[in-house]
């Protein structure tokens, strides 16, 4: 981990400002970035959020549906998986 030398203080409410040179080295877009927050002994850690796929946990391609995240991967594996069951089970379920 590496200094900045950057101090900045908590307000009122909490809120601590990140400042701007930061934000534009990380590329974090006001209003639309969101952190995940951890603690380490006496650090508070922020990690820029990246949505991750609810079955694999990958932050690769994906799509989201129905409030959740599904990497490509998991959606290939998931219509293989139909098509399998279909071929196997389809006229005993109606399907074929």
């Amino acid at each position: 981990m590496r200094s900045t030398g950057m101090v900045r203080p908590v307000d009122k409410m909490g809120r601590v400002v990140i400042p701007k040179e930061i934000r534009k080295a990380l590329e974090i877009e006001n209003n639309r970035d969101c952190f995940e927050i951890y603690t380490e002994g006496n650090r508070v850690i922020l990690k820029k959020y990246q949505p991750s796929c609810i079955f694999c946990d990958s932050v690769g391609e994906s799509v989201s549906y129905g409030g959740y995240t599904v990497c490509l991967d998991c959606i290939d594996k998931m219509t293989k998986a139909k098509e399998d069951f279909i071929e196997e089970f389809g006229e005993m379920v109606g399907l074929k």
